[in-house]
């Protein structure tokens, strides 16, 4: 007997039980599905975060106030709460740090916003950001209609708006064209569209076509509080030059903040590189948890397996007694029960791969990414199903190819 013969043999034996092989196989491709399934969500999310977390680029990075109460030294050690980072802060900073990079500083001043436009009007959930002249240098932010803010017109604080294409949809058909030059009423104030902003779509609830992007003084003369923070977003001028920028940004942050040398960093330095190492470093314990699953549910259909195929060889107890007169050597007897196993879980981890990349996609296809061919796990749930087939086959095998022929040819 060749190779050829015995997995030819193996497969006829395998469609000869289809219905019981079947129920194995289906438990398999639910282990699988488990497995690269969940791992390919995981990816999908990172993936897509990655992507959206790239408008920042690679040489570019944001200061905030620090997110956590912080522990300050002030005659005694205590908790206080992270200060705002001021307008004048702001403005010292980006006047301090301007010849090492290209600064821009805005301010969140409504997310709750409402939009008009004769009779027409927005959900009250758009965002009003007010913006500087290097807003759209810094960040990913393009303009595809119309154009930015002019320095007169920042200078100022001029009525102007820039606006998303949530707002174009909502109120002048979709047609960008149509929005410019238009006066639109935001929270009762009047505002001249100058522009429209690119899409980026919804991807993480970004909401960047619900955006409209107003001149700096203007937010901060309709929208400020005596206690306001000031986003500040920094772009090296290389990508050579991040790390060093970052340090100096830094040394001028604390002295703008006025703080001593003994005393903490009230702000935070966040880069997009940096959150996406982040979110991969947290979703290890996810992948393991979800590897896990899937090893447990491979476990039970394993032995399920193994089941089968020792009840196949005491069924086929007298077949295998003939095959031996024949001239069937141990290994080829035991080769041909391996081979049975292994086929069952090849075809129950290929049905599982076809149903876990689809239904790993929807949450990159929901987070608006692009779609996802997890080659590493598929190639990983292949590897486990080959091992599977093995170990659940050896046994079995190993009992069928010992069997004595004449008291296997005597068996009823």
């Amino acid at each position: 007997m060749d190779t050829k013969e015995v997995l030819k043999l193996s497969w006829a034996n395998v469609k000869a039980n289809m219905l019981r092989t079947s129920l194995t196989l289906i438990i398999i491709a639910l282990g699988v599905m488990a497995l690269v399934g969940i791992l390919t969500a995981i990816d999908g999310i990172i993936y897509s975060m990655s992507s959206n977390f790239s408008y920042l680029g690679a040489n570019s990075f944001s200061i905030n106030k620090a997110g956590e109460r912080m522990r300050r030294h002030e005659g005694g050690r205590h908790n206080k709460e992270a200060a705002d980072i001021s307008y004048d802060q702001a403005i010292d900073f980006k006047k301090r740090f301007n010849d090492y990079a290209i600064v821009s500083i805005s301010f969140g001043g409504t997310g709750q916003a409402t939009v008009k436009y004769k009779n027409l009007k927005t959900n009250p959930t758009m965002k009003v950001r007010g913006i500087d002249e290097n807003y759209f240098k810094v960040t990913g932010y393009e303009i595809e209609h119309g154009r930015s803010f002019s320095t007169h017109e920042l200078e100022y604080g001029m009525s102007k708006a820039i606006i998303g294409m949530e707002i174009v949809k909502k109120l002048f058909d979709g047609v960008a064209e149509k929005a410019l030059n238009q006066i639109i009423t935001i929270d009762e104030q009047k505002y001249t569209v100058v522009g429209v902003i690119k899409s980026k779509g919804s991807s993480m609830n970004d909401g960047s076509d619900k955006r409209i992007m107003i001149p700096l003084l203007k937010s901060k003369i309709e929208y400020a509080a005596q206690r306001s923070n000031f986003s500040i977003n920094i772009a090296a001028l290389t990508a050579i030059k991040m790390e060093e920028t970052v340090s100096l940004a830094l040394g001028e942050m604390r002295i703008v903040r006025g703080l001593k040398s003994y005393e903490e960093n009230d702000f935070e330095i966040f880069k997009s590189d940096g959150i996406i190492e982040f979110l991969k470093e947290n979703t290890v314990k996810l992948r393991a948890a979800t590897i896990a699953i899937g090893l447990i549910t491979l476990l039970g259909a394993a032995i399920g397996l193994m089941n089968i195929m020792l009840v196949s060889v005491t069924e086929r107890t007298k077949e295998i007694g003939i095959a031996k007169a024949l001239g069937a050597t141990k290994r080829w007897i035991l080769f041909q029960f391996m081979f049975e196993a292994i086929i069952v879980c090849m075809l129950g981890g290929i049905l599982g791969i076809l149903l876990a990349i689809p239904l790993g996609n929807i949450v990159t296809l929901i987070m608006e990414g692009s779609f996802l061919i997890p080659w590493m796990w598929i190639s990983l749930g292949l590897a486990v199903c080959i091992i599977v087939g093995i170990l659940s086959g050896l046994y079995p095998a190993l009992k069928a190819a010992s069997l004595d022929p004449v008291e296997a040819l005597r068996y009823e």
